[in-house]
């Protein structure tokens, strides 16, 4: 059987373009890149630094050489975690997040062989994030959203958020959510555990608020990914049901079992190790995943492509995987 082309639903780019357009439309928060070596940097953004920042990250011949080697025929471009500032004044998020969105743009236009996009929005402006969606999808011919797991602490079922949810099923956007600002951060210091744990930890807390606050049942059309394999969604999901059932407190809410609104959620394929990727598969069904790697990060993974080939399933399956359900949600 010959494998259908490739898409990585998972990735983040911030061009040296972006970041010097960045730099005049809002000095004081622009991102800087410092030289580590000749592969890596260090990122600061609003006087918080990164490292390292891979080079693949802002320069396209490297990722064009690191997509090849990881097999990879298209990526889904999204901006940078770094860059969704919701802790800043709402005009100058809603400036930064369309020129990104612009500048995502672009690069897809320049390589539809080899680029899809999805938008970021000012999350903190809810009625200004639902506008900018709509121009992304409608306008830029963008695919949807990667947005924050929470939005400067407020959880994704916050009535205020309710522009966006709308604005999203009625636009046919796919919203990813990614880890940002996570719960607990003052016990996750040590040991890189603000990722480890925190990142899986508060794409849950985001997963529960959006099945238990009801915003999946009041749009049922709408496709949410969780990345990362569904932080823990995967491997407790039963005890969010076993708990609706026993106690009143998941029952605010939604009237019956969040079963359904579970089932609805697609994961991407990050998750570092067969056994935990296989037991996703078999538990989420095979076409609810996507092939992710998280590019270019160093949580990240080169290996997302020959992993998925690696697993038990059948080769339909891996094609659903690897193309089929992407070309679904994205149009791919």
């Amino acid at each position: 059987m010959t494998r259908p082309r490739t898409i990585d639903s998972h990735t983040h780019i911030l061009t040296e373009e972006t970041i010097g357009l960045l730099a005049k439309e809002a000095p004081w928060v622009a991102p800087k890149l410092t030289p580590i070596d000749a592969d890596f940097a260090v990122l600061e953004i609003a006087g918080t630094p990164y490292r390292p920042f891979p080079r693949g990250g802002w320069e396209l011949d490297r990722r064009f050489a690191d997509m090849d080697a990881a097999e990879v025929d298209v990526q889904v471009l999204s901006a940078t975690p770094q860059t969704y500032l919701y802790d800043q004044d709402p005009a100058l998020t809603v400036a930064t997040s369309t020129l990104q969105n612009d500048q995502i743009a672009k690069l897809t236009k320049a390589h539809p062989d080899r680029f899809m996009g999805i938008a970021t929005l000012p999350m903190q402006a809810p009625e200004r994030a639902a506008a900018e969606l709509t121009r992304a999808v409608r306008e830029l011919g963008m695919h949807g959203a990667m947005i924050g797991s929470n939005i400067v602490g407020k959880n994704l079922d916050d009535p205020s958020l309710e522009p966006v949810w709308a604005t999203a099923a009625e636009v046919g956007a796919f919203m990813m959510i990614h880890p940002a600002n996570v719960a607990g951060a003052d016990r996750l210091r040590s040991y890189y555990l603000n990722n480890l744990i925190g990142n899986p930890l508060d794409t849950t807390i985001a997963a529960a608020c959006l099945v238990f606050g009801g915003v999946l049942e009041r749009y049922p059309t709408l496709n949410v990914c969780l990345v990362h394999g569904g932080g823990f969604v995967p491997y407790q999901a039963g005890r969010w049901v076993h708990g609706w059932h026993v106690r009143p407190e998941p029952k605010v809410n939604i009237k019956q079992s969040p079963e359904p609104w579970i089932d609805r959620f697609y994961y991407d394929t990050i998750l570092h190790a067969k056994s935990q990727l296989e037991f996703l598969v078999a538990s989420a069904g095979a076409t609810r995943v996507l092939l992710g790697s998280d590019y270019p990060y160093d949580m990240g993974t080169g290996e997302c492509v020959r992993q998925v080939d690696a697993l038990w399933v059948d080769d339909t399956e891996k094609a659903a995987i690897l193309n089929g359900n992407a070309t679904k949600l994205l149009g791919g």
